[in-house]
């Protein structure tokens, strides 16, 4: 019994001088494509996120002026993440401190007396809740100490439930993935191997001459 071998007609190179053989653009495109199929597909399967903002006001009293507003509105920006603001306010909004910690977030102006007190969830109306529960544990925090601040802070706007979400769409990342995508594109081109431009090209040598040939010549 004799063994058939197994004959590779394949080679191995011929995949690489196919890929080096497509032209330069081809790398963006793959790239672009690639990038943007991730990416949409990133915004398709996350889950969206819901935000909603609640303000309150500093207001000075009789005793204070409006410079001393501003100030303690900046303070107060800063304390509404703290355990003691926080502590509190997981009472009213249902839920544990360490979701408010990851969902609350705070903006102060440079230029007016307010806070803005912001929380994001997967739930549209437990970002309203939230919002308006941190609100309202600052509120009653500042307010304990307005015989010394001489400032009273006031809920000036509630949070009311999104009607959309703040996360981005999935169109949105696609084309952000399409761009990267792109740009690695761009930088594996750059990249590439290239043949020198002072190379020479490859010699053929001559087959031998035949014998007729020889003396054809002669």
């Amino acid at each position: 019994m004799t063994d058939n071998p197994i004959r590779v007609t394949g080679r191995p190179g011929t995949a690489f001088a196919r890929a080096r053989a497509l032209p330069p653009w081809s790398l963006l495109a793959a790239g672009a494509l690639l990038g943007g199929v991730l990416g949409g597909s990133y915004g398709v399967l996350k889950t969206p996120q819901y935000s909603a903002t609640s303000y309150v006001i500093a207001v000075p009293t009789e005793q204070s002026d409006p410079a001393a507003a501003l100030g303690f509105a900046q303070a107060y920006g800063r304390v509404a993440t703290q355990l003691a603001v926080l502590g509190d306010a997981q009472v009213w909004a249902g839920v544990p401190v360490s979701t408010l910690r990851e969902s609350v977030r705070t903006a102060t102006s440079p230029d007016a007396p307010m806070v803005a007190v912001t929380a994001t969830s997967t739930r549209p109306d437990l970002a309203a809740d939230i919002a308006n529960a941190v609100s309202r544990s600052l509120t009653r925090h500042a307010n304990d100490t307005e015989s010394s601040t001489h400032v009273e802070l006031l809920q000036f706007s509630r949070a009311i439930k999104p009607t959309e979400a703040s996360s981005a769409s999935a169109s949105v990342t696609g084309l952000v993935g399409a761009s990267a995508g792109g740009l690695l594109g761009g930088l594996a081109l750059l990249v590439r191997p290239r043949r020198a431009p002072g190379a020479a090209p490859t010699a053929s040598v001559p087959g031998p001459a035949t014998a007729a040939d020889v003396r054809g010549q002669l």
